[in-house]
């Protein structure tokens, strides 16, 4: 019967996971934070070590840089040399069907497959604008992962305890959130365990530390929050990754000119899910029978606080608010939406739950192109200007140095390296000064003056970010236009050619 139960369960997940996987082979590849990982790990593999200094950019060439994320940018170029769109694609509705699978068996432990697979559709459908090809994909399954041990802790399963630190040492390497399994294990430490609690005595203080701290399952987190703090340092700048994480939250470029640092808004239907469901989980926490324990709680007010200071943090909130929903809502619906199945065929159900697990491939790029002439673009055209590049890389000629669309410099790296940027999507890389007249240049403001300081030779401009700028450059007859195209404009400095 168990076999049978499994296979029902693997029917459900497939239907669950099939939408997830569809979509995440249709959502281009914006350039942010993907181009640039690609040229450091490039750049890696080839001097045999992680850049101390910038090497990318001429306007902050030879200062002190921190790449944090250096075993991502590794893992994306391997990929992507590997087997192109394709295998990057696959790579990302990989980390994602693992991240939201673990969250639907996380689910299951209180509800049934159905209500399971309804609740992880939601899920999707408020977070999939978190599903852009960065290193953050790499961190989501790990803080599944690390959620479900905590649930295996608390039911006394301590001997999965050692992938804390082991998805420690990973995330540390991977992506600046590898905080957040700190704050995962620290509630548990804290708050988890109520066992040493039955052995308070009000009158004599000394007691709570001795049966706090005399707990078995309070010894072995401890030891697990000493292993993680180890592994965080098993990377190649050593404490120096904690530092990082407190230049990176307090960055004023990354808070002043990146929306996703600012609070989120009611704005768009993925927010509105969101909204909605925080507003709707404390009127089902208030009418449910079950109750979140104190932990669950802890976790729910400050990842909440984290998710409304940033839209960055929304993310790991809806994880955990899906999962504390199934938790509190699982008695109706095993009444009214799970009831049980009489007849279950685990043949039907293993065929049917692998084709659907499958089925997702045909909108993977390379395997689509052949039946669906419009396809959605593999690189966000707007970001990515593949063929003003491919304009430069024949016109050497042209002179330099260049100014760019930031968004555009993100590219350019991977690219074209022979192009210095002056911005690009490596936004702590650059001083809120210059940050701020990024800005005023592009809108049109006091361009000319900054380009002879700079020695600005040419431009490469976008048509969707720049337009004031793009107009008033024509407008000049210092200024010869070299390339157009739908996204991107190059100008060349007509007296230095």
């Amino acid at each position: 019967m168990k076999s049978h139960s499994r296979s029902y369960d693997l029917l459900w997940l497939s239907i669950a996971l099939l939408p997830l996987l569809g979509v995440s082979f249709m959502i281009s590849v914006p350039a942010q934070d993907y181009w640039w990982y690609l040229r450091l790990g490039r750049d890696i593999l080839e001097q045999g070590s992680v850049p101390l200094v910038d090497t990318m950019s001429h306007s902050r060439a030879g200062e002190p840089i921190f790449y944090q994320q250096w075993l991502s940018g590794i893992v994306f170029y391997l990929v992507y040399r590997t087997g192109g769109a394709p295998l990057t694609f696959l790579l990302r509705a990989s980390l994602l069907g693992t991240a939201y699978g673990l969250t639907w068996r996380l689910m299951r432990s209180w509800v049934g497959a159905r209500t399971a697979t309804i609740l992880l559709a939601l899920l999707g459908l408020s977070t999939a604008n978190n599903w852009m090809m960065r290193p953050q994909l790499f961190a989501y399954p790990l803080f599944l992962l690390c959620l479900f041990v905590i649930y295996e802790w608390q039911k006394g399963n301590s001997c999965l305890l050692f992938l804390f630190p082991l998805s420690t040492f990973l995330w540390a390497n991977l992506h600046g959130s590898f905080v957040l399994p700190f704050l995962l294990a620290g509630a548990a430490l804290m708050f988890g365990s109520n066992e040493w609690m039955k052995e308070l005595s009000v009158n004599d203080p000394k007691s709570i530390v001795r049966a706090f701290w005399g707990s078995k399952k309070h010894q072995s987190m401890l030891i697990t929050l000493i292993a993680m703090f180890i592994a965080s340092l098993l990377n190649p700048r050593g404490f120096g990754v904690w530092q990082y994480l407190v230049f990176i939250l307090s960055n004023p470029s990354d808070y002043l000119f990146s929306v996703e640092w600012r609070p989120p808004a009611n704005e768009g239907w993925q927010m509105n899910i969101f909204f909605a469901w925080v507003l709707a989980f404390p009127i089902l926490a208030a009418f449910s029978r079950q109750r979140l324990t104190l932990l669950e709680w802890i976790l729910f007010l400050g990842f909440g606080w984290l998710a409304f200071s940033g839209i960055r943090y929304v993310i790991w909130f809806m994880f955990l608010l899906a999962v504390f929903t199934a938790r509190l809502a699982g008695e109706w619906t095993n009444a009214f939406v799970d009831k049980p199945v009489e007849k279950i065929n685990p043949r039907i159900n293993t065929t049917l739950a692998s084709a659907l697990f499958l089925l997702p491939l045909i909108f993977l790029p390379g395997i689509r192109d052949p039946w669906w002439r419009d396809a959605p673009e593999i690189y966000e055209l707007t970001t990515t200007p593949v063929d003003a590049v491919e304009f430069l890389k024949t016109r050497e000629d042209l002179p330099g140095p260049l100014w760019n669309d930031y968004a555009f410099g993100s590219y350019l790296l991977f690219a074209l390296p022979s192009r210095p940027t002056w911005m690009d999507t490596r936004m702590y890389s650059f001083p809120q000064e210059q940050w701020r007249e990024y800005v005023r240049v592009s809108g049109g403001e006091s361009w000319q003056e900054m380009f002879d300081r700079e020695g600005i030779n040419l431009l490469l401009l976008s048509r969707a970010a720049q337009p004031n700028l793009i107009r008033a450059v024509s407008s000049s007859a210092v200024w010869c236009e070299e390339y157009r195209d739908d996204y991107a404009v190059i100008f060349a400095r007509c007296e230095a050619q």
